[in-house]
């Protein structure tokens, strides 16, 4: 595997590159994986570059040197959805390769380089696909290679179109999947624990990305607030969002947070709306995306948009032509919102959207990835991304791990009283890639009305850490975090966050503390956990204040006593995750110092 950043140097012309204009406009990593696949010449390739960074450009630019050098006469590419086949053919019309998006059977027009196609369209007819490729030699692009594995029909019917293709390039920003399907043509090479990842021959991460200036660095936003919800047994109960819950009370306070009747999505969308225009000093025509988990949701959230600006949003329900329309005409266009189900959070380019809504309760890293990756896109150096997100544990983590490059596990890793990480999220892998938008049961599998909700700003994420204190929405302490400039040098970014921190910070220490009506403590001292991560955090203090009893002879009383006069707070078992994390660090401290 190959992992790249602009470090390195190639001739600016290898040999017959990019025959059809387009060698003055390749970044380093699109030199750097064209000069390795001339270089080596394979028959399968697998590229791995975050959304973004220019997956296309590099695609293209290699077909363009694979047909100018007559390694091949013909090219299929095969896109996810019906929207991205005809963005791959504008693309690739502006460096002068046809191809047609329209293509159902028959000879192709002899004005045509070649056809988009979609993984559904393969899965049809998959013979018709592998005569062409047994015809002429065929470049086969396969964007966004995980959808092969969707299903064991489309994989089983690429591997049939395309066997006999004379080059495979396969294409992702996000090489992994969460469940176990082999995706074709990718190598799964065995790591020293026996179990099978997938092999890139080339990879260019978000980190190296956003090191190079390629992507824009993202600020999420986190909100909080206190939930109320009855279940099917008829019980109310009440949760706070970011709190440690079991599984299935994280996921009812998370829709209790979605439901548009409630304060929450109001209070969300109007303080992102304040970001956007904020962003738009500096980004005039930066537009904002609400992506949804339905269409009535998406329709509800329409409104509230409405009725907060004054201006009707795009709305995109269903991956039609209608649709894709209103994607092409809001991308060129310069009005404020766009709210989408499902289909935009992967590959459709639309570079002005500068400022995203999670407003959707699927939880995998795979649709986290492809979601934010709507709004890196950078055209100018100095942009910022950020992303409203509820605080839920799960969707902090996929925050904290942007710059983390994952591969496709093939073999799912199971010792014994070990819990499968993968199984939970397969179910919910294949909701988020459904492009249709039937009702798909969702709502059945776990029954609840959701009853009343507000909105509390929770924290920022940034780069791997934690800013801010709580604050209630509309307040100084709120639009501090929403006025942050929208041109910043990601450096920039950090030290304006740790700034706004401590003059937070300074201010309540200011105020009397029966004013306090938040809890007023930086996000860092506020981990955001599951219930069982925070039985994890009491178990592990209790065995190391048991560790401590022993090595110096005090009662475990005394020292839990110690430790609460010392760092503060509640008796353990009422003590928050921060808490908890401050007494175990003491605690470590105190044994350190007898050793």
């Amino acid at each position: 595997m190959t992992t790249t950043t602009a470090n390195h140097h190639l001739s600016p012309a290898f040999p017959g590159r990019a025959p059809w204009g387009t060698a003055n406009k390749l970044r380093a990593w699109q030199e750097g994986a064209m000069g390795k696949y001339i270089q080596e010449q394979p028959r399968d390739f697998l590229a791995v570059a975050t959304p973004g960074a220019g997956k296309t450009t590099f695609a293209l630019t290699l077909a363009s040197w694979l047909l100018h050098h007559h390694v091949v006469q013909q090219v299929t590419v095969v896109a996810p959805t019906e929207h991205l086949k005809k963005q791959w053919a504008e693309a690739a019309a502006r460096i002068g390769i046809k191809l047609d998006p329209e293509y159902s059977a028959g000879p192709l027009g002899r004005e045509y380089h070649g056809v988009a196609v979609t993984y559904a369209g393969v899965g049809v007819r998959p013979m018709l696909h592998r005569n062409r490729c047994e015809q002429r030699k065929t470049l086969v692009i396969l964007d966004e290679i995980h959808h092969a594995g969707d299903s064991k029909s489309w994989g089983e019917a690429c591997l049939e179109a395309f066997e006999p293709a004379t080059r495979r390039l396969a294409l992702t920003g996000t090489p992994f999947r969460s469940d176990t399907n082999p995706i074709p043509f990718v190598t799964y090479e065995e790591g020293n624990d026996g179990i099978r990842r997938s092999a890139a021959d080339y990879t260019y991460g978000y980190g190296n990305a956003l090191n190079d200036g390629v992507v824009r660095p993202v600020i999420f936003l986190s909100y909080s607030g206190n939930m109320r919800w009855r279940t099917k047994a008829g019980d109310e109960l009440e949760a706070r969002l970011g709190e440690p819950m079991t599984k299935d009370a994280i996921s009812q306070a998370w829709r209790t947070a979605l439901d548009p009747r409630g304060d929450w999505m109001p209070n969300v969308l109007r303080a992102a709306d304040r970001r956007l225009t904020e962003v738009r000093k500096s980004i005039p025509d930066a537009g904002a995306l609400v992506i949804a988990s339905d269409q009535d949701s998406a329709r509800a959230y329409a409104k509230l948009l409405r009725e907060i600006t004054g201006e009707g949003p795009t709305v995109v329900l269903s991956d039609d032509s209608g649709a894709s329309q209103r994607i092409d005409d809001f991308s060129a266009g310069d009005s404020r919102w766009m709210v989408a189900v499902r289909m935009v959070s992967e590959g459709v380019d639309v570079p002005r959207l500068a400022v995203g809504v999670y407003a959707t309760t699927i939880s995998t890293p795979l649709f986290f990835a492809q979601a934010v990756g709507r709004f890196v896109r950078s055209r100018r150096r100095g942009e910022t991304a950020s992303v409203f997100l509820p605080t839920i544990p799960m969707l902090l983590g996929f925050a904290n791990e942007m710059e983390v490059e994952r591969d496709h596990v093939l073999d799912k890793p199971k010792k014994e009283g070990e819990e499968d990480p993968y199984a939970e999220s397969e179910k919910e892998l294949a909701e988020a890639e459904k492009q249709q938008d039937e009702d798909t049961g969702e709502q059945d599998m776990l029954p609840f009305e959701a009853l009343e909700s507000d909105a509390v700003f929770d924290r920022v994420l940034y780069n791997s850490a934690e800013f801010g204190m709580q604050a209630h929405p509309g307040s100084e302490e709120e639009q501090d975090y929403l006025g942050i400039p929208g041109l910043l040098e990601p450096e920039q970014v950090q030290l304006l966050l740790q700034k706004r921190q401590a003059r937070q910070i300074a201010h309540s220490r200011r105020k009397p503390d029966e004013e306090a009506d938040l809890l007023e403590m930086p996000a860092e001292r506020r981990p955001v956990v599951t219930h069982k991560e925070l039985l994890e955090l009491r178990k592990r203090l209790n065995s190391l204040v048991g560790a401590y009893s022993h090595q110096s002879g005090k009662p475990h009383g005394v020292i839990h006593t110690e430790l609460r006069r010392t760092c503060g707070g509640p008796p353990s078992a009422e003590a928050t995750a921060g808490q908890l994390n401050e007494r175990i660090k003491k605690v470590r401290e105190w044994a350190t110092r007898m050793k």
